[in-house]
């Protein structure tokens, strides 16, 4: 691969860049993601612990804001160190780097529906139970965007076709920022065959959009359908594990769900061995403030292997070959830390029984929701016998929001393209308003103002 064309700041649909004073094509990217309404309402969405009550603990949005800081900075030198070795063209600069994986870090888990993870499973349970009989009136392809229901695909709709332009390119970032968000680059019918099953980036129903941006940017082809992630991808990935490792930790001391002294014993390897760090260590601040002081030097360590590994790996990652995460590939120290770090935080933080008794409530929720807007939805699509509740269910997800075109669709198509916009309205919801909403679709909650 060329990082010609792996960087093409051109636009989805073929639209030439915008080259602005002080603002670049891909810092455009950047801005269109901040003010969009599918990245603000990352405020109000599991990021560890459902409708946590503590201000402290991070969300969606807090989480991806740290993300694309800790993506910018590895973009922005890994790219300098490329330059000098003479790696890159000189039409190409290093925050051009910075700002792509900023932008890729901001839109990481834009797609998370309501509970995150639980959220994902809760829609496949739902429809490889309950609503079974709703897939038998689709082809296998599009069955897997629903049994295996995936965040990355739903937040590559939104960039691609559901927020600002809808149906009509989305977002219209450049095809560097998207290939730089497809961290897992083939459909979900493909799936299965790959190295991590039911993880994806696009459904059927975005393959167009999906095959375009591969093509822009030159993405190698593995086998029929799945393509070779872009280079920048694998530092997105990074920053966000690099920011897992340490926030979850910091969460869990903030909820009282880990001890200091665990904590510091995981991360001691990668901490500089200074008089500074050992006068924190044992001064009387309270646990979730060394923590906090903590978390620069340790996420400097984390960035400076982050870039040997990409640096060390650029060959492999031209060539489409590199294998494993990036991580996988940094000095051993830093590399056990953060896999230390993810599995306390799965061992202590994530199975607490707090979590635990939301997630099981958070089930019942979806499947509240997905009982009254897939029935809807198809409904819809159907254009059967008039349904009073079905056609406020649609009034309430917005009749101008389904494809223009629905009416010249066959029957199958406009069922599926009706049953992915009904998971649209779904996914974008807040925990709060899911919440509310399967409540008042139950007739129990009350009234909104």
């Amino acid at each position: 691969m060329d990082w010609h064309v792996l960087l093409n700041k051109a636009r989805l649909g073929g639209r030439s860049a915008k080259d602005e004073s002080g603002r670049t094509a891909f810092l455009r990217d950047h801005d269109k993601i901040i003010f969009s309404g599918a990245f603000r309402r990352l405020a109000r969405k599991t990021q560890v612990h459902p409708l946590a009550t503590n201000d402290h603990v991070h969300n969606r949005l807090t989480h991806s804001l740290e993300v694309s800081c800790v993506g910018r900075t590895l973009g922005i030198r890994a790219g300098e160190r490329l330059h000098s070795k003479h790696l890159l063209p000189d039409t190409i600069s290093a925050t051009d780097f910075g700002d792509i994986v900023q932008s890729a870090c901001l839109a990481h888990d834009i797609g998370n529906p309501p509970f995150g993870h639980t959220g994902e499973r809760a829609i496949r349970a739902w429809f490889q139970e309950r609503g079974q009989h709703f897939l038998d009136l689709l082809p296998t392809r599009q069955q897997s965007d629903l049994t295996f229901f995936e965040g990355n695909a739903q937040g590559f709709r939104i960039l691609t076709k559901s927020e600002y332009h809808q149906y009509d390119d989305g977002m219209r970032l450049t095809y560097a920022t998207l290939a730089t968000f497809l961290k897992y680059p083939w459909l979900s019918a493909d799936a299965s065959e790959s190295n991590k099953p039911g993880k994806y980036s696009a459904f059927v129903s975005e393959a167009s959009a999906f095959q375009e941006v591969a093509t822009a940017t030159g993405l190698r082809e593995l086998s029929p359908g799945r393509y070779c992630r872009h280079p920048l991808a694998f530092l997105m990935e990074a920053a966000d594990d690099f920011c897992y490792a340490i926030i979850d930790l910091e969460d869990g001391l903030e909820m009282d769900l880990l001890h200091w002294d665990e904590v510091y014993a995981l991360l001691q390897p990668a901490l500089p061995d200074t008089r500074e760090v050992s006068e924190l260590i044992h001064s009387d601040l309270r646990d979730g403030r060394k923590a906090a002081l903590l978390r620069g030097k340790i996420i400097e360590r984390f960035i400076e292997a982050g870039v040997e590994a990409f640096v060390a790996n650029h060959e492999r990652l031209l060539l489409g070959r590199m294998e494993g995460d990036l991580i996988s590939h940094c000095e051993p120290a830093v590399r056990d830390v953060v896999e230390n770090a993810k599995q306390l935080a799965r061992s202590k933080v994530f199975e607490h029984p707090r979590k635990i008794e939301l997630e099981i409530g958070a089930f019942e929720v979806m499947g509240a929701l997905l009982d009254g807007l897939i029935e809807a939805a198809v409904s819809h699509a159907r254009n059967s016998a008039r349904n009073y509740r079905h056609e406020r269910i649609i009034d309430l997800i917005g009749r101008h929001s389904f494809p223009d075109n629905l009416e010249q669709l066959p029957e199958q198509e406009r069922i599926y393209q009706c049953i992915m916009r009904a998971l649209d309205f779904l996914a974008g919801m807040t925990d709060n308003y899911a919440t509310y909403l399967a409540k008042q679709f139950s007739g129990m909650a009350e009234t909104r103002y």
